[in-house]
């Protein structure tokens, strides 16, 4: 059994309408929102063997943040350009190059191709849209990272700030 967590950025500052899409840092709401869902998947006994992370600067923080709340040496987050507003199939290769060791991957990245992926991994989870900080685990049967696409595969966890407690899976 392997574990994937998918978690989309914090929410970013739209203060400089000069800055490139790419620079753009969390406002201070995703500053206090990314450590606190590293901290709601501590509680959920999520602790990665992996970060991999969009190399854009607000998922750089986001991935930063949480890690810290796991306990994850953020000096070991991989950081993947490609993940930057990519399509669903680019996760995927992403996910095929995980060293077979590697039980649990946590992935911060955007949207629209993070809730297009998500929607992919299980035909019982659907979602209109990942809301900012915003997770969605999912358990995979199999012993290889490159059988993702031909394993099964079930979503166990979704949750964002401000969720209620009702509708957490």
């Amino acid at each position: 059994m392997r574990t994937l967590v998918l978690i989309r950025h914090a929410k970013s500052s739209w203060a400089n309408p000069l800055q490139s899409d790419f620079e753009r840092p969390l406002n201070d709401r995703g500053k206090e929102e990314a450590p606190a869902m590293g901290g709601r998947l501590k509680k959920h006994n999520l602790v990665p063997d992996l970060i991999i992370a969009s190399s854009a600067k607000r998922t750089r923080q986001t991935a930063k943040k949480i890690a810290k709340e796991v306990g994850y040496d953020a000096d070991n987050i991989k950081w993947e350009e490609k993940l930057y507003h990519c399509i669903p199939s680019v996760f995927e290769e992403v996910i095929y190059e995980v060293d077979d060791s590697v039980k649990t991957i946590f992935i911060v990245a955007h949207n629209p191709g993070i809730t297009e992926f998500v929607n992919q991994l299980s035909p019982q989870f659907r979602i209109d849209h990942m809301p900012t900080c915003g997770v969605v685990g999912a358990h995979m049967e199999g012993d290889q990272w490159n059988h993702f696409s031909t394993t099964g595969r079930k979503v166990f966890l979704f949750e964002y700030p401000g969720m209620p407690d009702h509708e957490k899976k």
